[in-house]
């Protein structure tokens, strides 16, 4: 039985995640809960037969019975519970992002890696076979060159009111450290570096949209040079009605695209679309690491450093849009 302790329930995931770990009872189970909202702890901690609010970190972190932890507080209070957390060789799960900001992302990245303690962020999207099949064509050279690459990961949480209410702090920059745009445009960010590496510039778009909540982006547009020589745009925000184009790349020798959940492919110019379809996917995100510490299979985890650099990255979009110009990332 591994022993689970929630190190925070601010994160709109946290009922997924609570949904996630009661669906493998009696192989997981969760003592301590912990937030700086005691009435919010109590809810979640309830939620388990064995919870209980911890009174503070250093109690739960110092219970040799807790096997890992699950951070899920508000992104500006990362810092301190992860640090404390690898300094407890505590197997960790953080949800995106890492960091506020870089500086404080990589100094957690050196304090897991010294650590020597599993990690694992909320990259769920790398797990779709059909993401995973054009990572493998990639990597075995089959578009010839790379030509154009777009991305686009966006929802209607600001035209539905998701940020109204419980989860306000993800529309407050001065807590979640961006908006819209950050928010989701970290998990295919996340996919193009997965994919096509790291990033020699970048500059963005980034907008208000509805303006719903004010000081928060709501929506934008990015633009990456990757060191590879491939050119990649990434949209991502609250603000649409639908997204049906999830991802293209293409090459001069192929070309894909996921369209409404399909994978569509051409083989040559002015060729036929082929469906490719029966493609396995894999766990990730927070299952992946469920699988991981509870000794199921072998899942493939994200690195911290690479969660740290995918907030480099973000970190530059954000400042090219406010100058208006290219910048140049925080290297790994």
């Amino acid at each position: 039985m591994t022993t689970i302790a929630l190190l925070g329930c601010a994160h709109i995931h946290t009922p997924g995640f609570v949904r996630a770990i009661q669906r493998r009872e009696g192989s997981l189970r969760v003592t301590w809960v912990h937030d700086h909202d005691v009435q919010r702890a109590a809810r979640w901690a309830a939620e388990f037969p064995d919870g209980m609010v911890g009174p503070d970190l250093d109690t739960i972190l110092s219970d040799p019975g807790v096997d890992a932890v699950v951070v899920c507080t508000e992104t500006d209070r990362h810092a301190p519970v992860v640090l404390a957390a690898a300094a407890a060789g505590k197997d960790m799960f953080v949800e995106k992002p890492l960091g506020f900001r870089s500086d404080d992302a990589f100094a957690m990245a050196d304090a897991v890696e010294n650590a020597g303690v599993r990690f694992q962020t909320g990259y769920f999207m790398r797990g779709d076979g059909k993401v995973r099949w054009i990572r493998d064509r990639v990597r075995e050279g089959a578009f010839g060159k790379v030509t154009r690459v777009r991305a686009s990961n966006c929802h209607s949480g600001a035209l539905g009111g998701w940020f109204d209410g419980e989860w306000r702090w993800m529309a407050d920059p001065s807590v979640s450290g961006c908006g819209g745009f950050g928010d989701l445009g970290t998990h295919i960010l996340d996919l193009l570096l997965w994919i096509f590496g790291d990033v020699e510039k970048c500059t963005a778009q980034i907008d208000p949209g509805t303006g719903r909540y004010p000081g928060c982006d709501e929506t934008g547009e990015g633009l990456l040079r990757f060191r590879g020589g491939a050119i990649g745009t990434l949209a991502a925000g609250w603000d649409d009605v639908a997204d049906p184009v999830g991802l293209t790349v293409s090459g001069t020798a192929l070309h894909a695209t996921i369209v409404d959940g399909e994978l569509r492919v051409v083989r040559e110019a002015d060729g036929p679309v082929e469906r490719i379809e029966g493609l396995e996917s894999v766990p990730a995100g927070f299952e992946a690491f469920l699988d991981a510490v509870s000794g199921v299979g072998t899942p493939e985890l994200v690195g911290v450093r690479e969660a740290a650099y995918r907030g480099a990255v973000m970190e530059a979009l954000y400042a090219g849009s406010a100058a208006g110009t290219w910048v140049t990332p925080r290297s790994v």
